[in-house]
């Protein structure tokens, strides 16, 4: 006699696997789902066989199918290969990861996301799991792999377990897989990550002119690459629209560089006024670009048409010794603006991209402040260029 009952098979908790008894289990996933699984071990191997869901198939049934998979093991037979045999058209988790894509990216606001969103599976999965059938991998396949990035790489890490569920979830839904994705089980498998602090290292705004000054002797590595951190300095801007930027985002005339929304983080057209240094910067890159086209990136990477990688930036600066991060340098810069100025909240902000936290706020401020944020880089440039930044007077009147 089984330890359950109709009222608990009913009443079964979500995010719950309750036993029968014999390997027979109620599996409820977070969304009520309701599945039968049977664990059974041959030849020192754990399988988990899916018996079907709790709406069409009874716990007595459950109770029926799961004695009849346990004779088939007795009698030699494997189960599970016969149904592999019957269904000869299921996808390897590559292919799976590759419908997904193609099919949730065209909802994604951000390019960078979706470039990311594949990119991650291609690293780390792939490689261990992507030639087997989407219905063969199971949970200790996919601990293994994150456990390999778990404490290393955490938040990536997070981001894998959540698009392998994905795939896996998706398997499910259209008939590849028997049972949904056991990302439960799989969490409860692995070490518990430390806490870590959601605020950037930043470098004190008083130490960037040094910074600045020895960034030649500090960073051992190419023009591009120093060239590049320093036009982020003085810009404020993130190391992604740096190092994205191609040449018709410029116009040099007007000393101005205008970040189309799609490469924004906030979705919106950002204009950045440049300031003198800046385009001196822009003045060396163009003697240094391999080709005319204005939509070749200004900071080209090492193989030619592409932009540089995503640690380009980072990667010297820890090889410098420094705990500090590229994306600290806009608090370095607003901690300036803050502490040296009398720069005004709302174009300080502006000069970051960042959007007003308030829906009213932002419904009554529409202005970009692009002329004072102008005079407030030319001093941040002025400032990190000799260490004697002039503080730029500003009303705190609006405008």
């Amino acid at each position: 006699m089984g330890k359950l009952n109709a009222l608990a098979v009913k009443n079964a908790p979500s995010g719950k696997r309750l036993s029968d008894g014999r390997g027979l289990f109620l599996d409820v996933g977070k969304s009520g789902l309701k599945q039968w699984i049977l664990r059974i071990q041959v030849a020192k191997k754990r399988h988990e066989v899916w018996l079907g869901d709790a709406v069409n198939v009874s716990l007595a049934e459950a109770r029926t199918q799961a004695e009849e998979v346990r004779k088939a093991y007795r009698e030699g037979r494997d189960p599970i290969a016969e149904r592999k045999t019957d269904n000869k058209n299921i996808p390897t988790f590559r292919q799976a990861a590759l419908m997904v894509h193609k099919e949730h990216s065209p909802g994604w606001k951000n390019k960078k996301h979706a470039a990311q969103w594949l990119q991650t599976l291609e690293t780390y999965v792939f490689p261990k799991f992507g030639k087997l059938p989407v219905n063969e991998i199971e949970g200790p396949m996919v601990r293994d792999v994150l456990a390999e990035i778990w404490l290393t790489i955490p938040e990536t890490a997070r981001r894998v377990r959540q698009r392998i569920g994905t795939v896996l979830d998706f398997a499910h839904a259209k008939g590849w897989r028997e049972f949904e994705a056991p990302m439960r089980s799989v969490s409860k498998g692995l070490p518990k990550q430390q806490k870590t602090s959601e605020h950037f290292a930043a470098m004190d705004w008083r130490e960037v002119p040094a910074f600045i000054s020895n960034i030649g002797d500090s960073l051992k590595t190419g023009e591009t690459v120093r060239l590049a951190l320093e036009f982020l300095i003085l810009t404020a801007a993130r190391s992604g629209e740096v190092r994205g930027a191609t040449w018709q985002e410029f116009d040099i005339g007007k000393a101005a560089w205008t970040i189309p929304a799609e490469r924004m983080k906030g979705q919106k057209l950002h204009r950045v006024p440049l300031p003198g240094r800046a385009i001196q910067i822009l003045a060396r890159m163009k003697e240094l670009r391999r080709h005319d086209s204005i939509e070749t990136h200004v900071f080209e990477g090492t193989k030619p048409g592409k932009p540089l990688s995503d640690m380009s930036l980072t990667m010297p600066l820890r090889r410098a010794g420094l705990t500090v991060t590229v994306h600290g340098f806009r608090s370095a810069f607003r901690d300036w603006a803050g502490e040296a100025t009398n720069t005004p909240r709302d174009v300080a902000e502006a000069c970051l991209a960042h959007a007003f936290k308030s829906k009213v706020e932002a419904a009554y401020n529409r202005s970009d402040y692009f002329d004072k944020r102008r005079k407030v880089m030319e001093s941040w440039a002025i400032y990190v260029g000799n260490g004697n930044g002039e503080v730029v007077p500003m009303s705190r009147a609006g405008g």
